[in-house]
């Protein structure tokens, strides 16, 4: 007699700030990002980084500051391909889009 046992199905969950730790050092690290615009804050809602979760895909609206010295178009659509590329890569969770505001701009 032969035993057959079902098979587990298992279930990863990615904590939101584990994304929006992601999210934060990705853009940190586009050239012309000069910060983000406020402070990561305890409370989700009220930081410059928002994640939405749709199902199993994530919506990230992010606000950030920029240098005088970059053409603010070119940065947010960097900012846009890092932290979506970043996020998909480092959580597994598939990011549908990435909407970036451009809160001011630093003069150095």
């Amino acid at each position: 007699m032969e035993v057959v046992k079902e098979a587990v199905k298992s279930k990863l969950k990615i904590s939101e700030d584990v994304m929006i730790t992601v999210a934060k050092l990705a853009a940190l690290d586009v050239k012309g990002v000069a910060s983000l615009a406020g402070e990561i804050s305890k409370l989700k809602k009220n930081g410059p980084i928002k994640i939405k979760m749709m199902g199993d895909v994530a919506a990230i609206d992010i606000s950030i500051i920029i240098k005088n010295t970059e053409k603010a178009c070119v940065v947010a659509q960097d900012v846009q391909s890092a932290v979506k590329e970043n996020v998909q890569n480092m959580t597994g969770v598939a990011v549908a889009r990435v909407n970036v505001t451009i809160s001011g701009v630093v003069f150095e």
